[in-house]
C-alpha cells in the first residue's frame, strides 16, 4: 500500500462519478443491473417520486409517454423490464424530449434502453418516450431510481404496469414487484459505547493509543469477534467526518479490501468498498455487510456490522481468515457524505494478521518504521553531534590545545569525530525516504529539496576541509569564512528541515508538541552560544589596576581563555544533557506515533 500521501486513505472520486449523482454526466452503465447507485449507504424506504404512463396496454412498435416527477431530484435513472422477472435486463428503447435534461443509455444489448441525467441541476419532471420492442414481454414495469442529493436515493420505484392484449392477469403481486421496492439490510442505533472486555481472549483488537479506552473521546478502536461462519466487526473513533478500515496484502494503497464509516447530516451509513491503485475507494453497490449499527455522540463515531468469513460471489472482499496488513484512518466528509483524504497518516499494523486466528490485543503505527528511523537520526545529527562539535571547535581550542588524542589536538579530534558522525548520520537518514517511498515524493513540499542542499552542504564540508591550507597560509583566512559560512548555512538549513518535515503527514507529531520542543531546543543552543561568547569577551578584558592606578593586562587571550577552563566545561556537560532530554523526549514522541 503506497502512501505518498495515503495512505491508507480512502476517498470517493470514483463513486463521484461512477453513478446517478456521483456521476455527474449521468454516465451510469456501471448500475445497469442493479440500479443502485455506487454512494454506499441504504436507500430510502418510501419514494417521494411517482412514475405515470400514458397507457395501460400496448402493442410492439407502440410509443408509450412516461413521466417522472416529484419534489427537487438530482439524479435520475429509468428503465422498463419484464414485469414478471424484474432481474432480467432492461426492454426495448426510449426517446428523450428534452435532451438539456435526459440522455439515452445503451444497457446490455438493447441500445437506448435506459435514460438518465445530463447533469446535477435541480429538476422536478422528467417526460420521455417508450418504445415497446417486437419481442416485448407480456406484461412490463416501469423502473426508477432517484437520487435527491448524494446519501439519499430511491432504488427502483415501481411504476406502472403495462400489458399486451389478452395478457394474462396475474393472480398474486408479482415477487419482481416486491423485489423493486426492497431495501438493504436494517440499520439500528447502538445505545452505549463499545468497551475492549474480551480484547485479546475472545475477539482481535486494535487499538490507538495502545491499550486505550473506546469509551473515550481520543480512542482509535477497530475490534473482530467470530461467530461461527461470520465476523462481527466494531471500529470507533474521534471524527466527526468518516472511519475506515482496510485489509491489504502489503503496506501500500492499492488492491485493498475496505470498510467505511461515514457521518452525513448526522446519520452514519456504512459500506464495503475496494481501494484500486491510489484512486479514491470504490464503494460497493451491493452492500454485504449486514447487523448494521452505528452511533455519533461528542464528536466519537461507532459503528458495528456483520460480514461473512468467505464471500466467494464477490472476488473484490477478501477471505476473513487469512493473514493482512490492516489499516485503520479517519478524515473529514461533506454534508453530502463525499468524504477527503486523510490528513494524517493512516494507522499501519507492524505485521500481518489473521482476525480470525487467535485473538490478540495489539497497536499499530500511524509512521513508517523507516520514516521514523529517518526523523530520529536526522534529529541525533543536526540537533546533537554538529552542535557539540561547534561548540568545542569555537570555544575549546584554548582549553583543550595542549591535550592531544591519536597525535592530535584533543578539540579538533574530538570536533573532526562529531562531524564525520554528522556526515554518516545524514547519508544514512537520507536514503530512507527515498527507500520506503520508492522515489521521489510530490506530496513533501518544501521538505526534500531542503533536504537535499542539507546532504549537499554536509558532503561538501568534510571534502573542503581536506584542502584545508596550513595555519600560517595566505588562503587560511579565505578557507576559515567559506568553512564557517558553508556550515552555518547546514545547520540553519537542517533546523527549518526538520520544523517542515515534523508537520508532514508520514511523521506527524503531536501538536504542539513538536514546535514547541523545537523552539525550546533552539533557545537552549543559542543561549549556551551567547553565554560563552560572554565568557570568553569578559576573560579577553580582564584586567588589574597594578600601583599609580597602571593598567595592566594580566593575560593574553590563550592563558585568559585557559583560566576559564572550569566554567567551559560545566558548561558544555550541561549542554550535552540538554541535548540528551531533547533526544529522549523526541525519540519518545516518534515512539509512539
Amino acid at each position: 500500500m503506497e502512501l505518498p500521501s495515503l495512505a491508507f486513505a480512502v476517498w470517493m472520486f470514483i463513486c463521484f462519478y461512477a453513478s446517478v449523482d456521483g456521476y455527474p454526466s449521468g454516465k451510469v452503465r456501471e448500475a445497469c443491473t442493479s440500479m443502485v447507485p455506487c454512494h454506499g449507504g441504504s436507500p430510502q424506504l418510501s419514494p417521494e417520486h411517482t412514475i405515470t404512463v400514458n397507457a395501460t396496454e400496448f402493442n410492439p412498435g407502440d410509443n408509450i409517454e412516461v413521466h417522472l416527477f416529484g419534489p427537487d431530484f438530482e439524479g435520475f435513472f429509468i428503465q422498463a423490464r419484464d414485469a414478471g422477472h424484474l432481474g432480467s435486463p432492461a426492454v426495448g428503447s426510449f426517446m428523450l424530449v428534452d435532451r438539456r435534461l435526459s440522455q439515452l443509455l445503451t444497457c446490455g444489448r438493447t441500445k437506448n434502453s435506459a435514460v438518465s441525467h445530463t447533469s446535477k441541476a435541480k429538476k422536478r419532471h422528467i417526460k420521455v418516450y417508450w418504445i415497446a420492442p417486437e419481442n416485448a414481454p407480456k406484461r412490463v414495469q416501469f423502473l426508477a431510481t432517484v437520487v435527491k442529493k448524494y446519501r439519499t436515493f430511491w432504488v427502483k420505484i415501481p411504476g406502472p404496469i403495462i400489458s399486451q392484449p389478452n395478457a394474462p392477469i396475474p393472480t398474486t403481486m408479482s415477487h419482481a414487484t416486491s423485489e423493486a421496492i426492497t431495501a438493504s439490510h436494517p440499520v439500528s442505533h447502538l445505545s452505549k459505547p463499545f468497551n475492549a472486555s474480551g480484547c485479546g481472549s475472545t475477539k482481535f483488537c486494535i487499538r490507538n493509543p495502545s491499550n486505550c479506552d473506546p469509551e473515550s473521546a481520543s480512542c482509535f478502536f477497530l475490534s473482530f469477534h467470530q461467530e461461527k461462519s461470520s465476523v462481527f466487526i466494531e471500529m470507533s473513533g474521534p471524527s466527526e467526518g468518516y472511519l475506515a478500515f482496510a485489509l491489504s496484502h502489503d503496506q501500500w494503497m492499492g488492491g485493498d479490501d475496505a470498510y467505511l464509516c461515514i457521518n452525513e447530516d448526522h446519520r452514519v451509513h456504512v459500506s464495503a468498498a475496494y481501494l484500486k491503485g491510489r484512486s479514491p475507494p470504490v464503494l460497493d453497490s451491493e452492500n454485504a455487510l449486514e447487523d448494521v449499527s452505528w452511533r455519533l455522540v461528542d464528536g466519537v463515531l461507532q459503528c458495528s456490522f456483520r460480514r461473512s468469513i468467505c464471500l466467494p460471489a464477490d472476488k473484490r472482499r477478501f477471505n476473513l481468515d487469512a493473514s493482512y496488513y490492516i489499516f485503520l484512518a479517519d478524515g473529514e466528509a461533506s454534508e453530502g457524505g463525499q468524504i477527503y483524504k486523510h490528513r494524517r497518516q493512516p494507522l499501519i499494523t507492524s505485521g500481518i494478521y489473521n482476525v480470525t486466528g487467535l485473538p490478540q490485543d495489539i497497536g499499530g503505527s500511524r509512521s513508517p518504521r523507516l520514516i521514523k528511523a529517518h526523523g530520529a537520526l536526522m534529529f541525533v545529527a543536526w540537533i546533537t553531534t554538529v552542535n557539540i562539535g561547534v561548540i568545542v571547535a569555537r570555544f575549546f581550542k584554548p582549553v583543550w590545545s595542549h591535550t592531544f588524542l591519536f597525535g592530535k589536538e584533543m578539540w579538533f579530534q574530538v570536533h573532526r569525530m562529531l562531524m564525520l558522525t554528522t556526515v554518516m548520520l545524514t547519508s544514512i537518514s537520507f536514503a530512507l525516504p527515498f527507500i520506503y517511498r520508492r522515489g521521489w515524493s510530490q506530496q513533501a513540499g518544501f521538505h526534500p529539496y531542503l533536504g537535499c542542499t542539507v546532504m549537499a552542504l554536509a558532503i561538501f564540508q568534510p571534502l573542503m576541509a581536506g584542502f584545508r591550507p596550513s595555519r600560517h597560509a595566505p588562503r587560511r583566512q579565505l578557507f576559515n569564512w567559506l568553512h564557517w559560512s558553508t556550515g552555518t548555512t547546514a545547520r540553519i538549513l537542517a533546523v527549518v528541515t526538520m520544523f517542515l518535515g515534523m508537520d508532514l503527514p508520514a511523521l506527524d507529531l503531536p501538536e504542539p508538541w513538536d514546535t514547541y520542543t523545537m523552539i525550546g531546543f533552539v533557545a537552549w543552543h543559542v543561549g549556551t552560544d551567547v553565554l560563552l561568547e560572554i565568557h570568553s569577551y569578559c576573560l579577553v578584558r580582564k584586567v588589574e589596576v597594578i600601583e599609580d592606578d597602571r593598567v595592566q593586562i594580566l593575560q593574553s587571550l590563550t592563558s585568559a581563555e585557559a583560566e576559564g577552563r572550569l566554567f567551559k566545561q560545566i558548561v558544555l556537560i550541561i549542554y550535552v544533557c540538554g541535548n540528551a532530554a531533547f533526544l529522549i523526549a523526541f525519540l519518545s514522541a516518534v515512539n509512539q506515533i
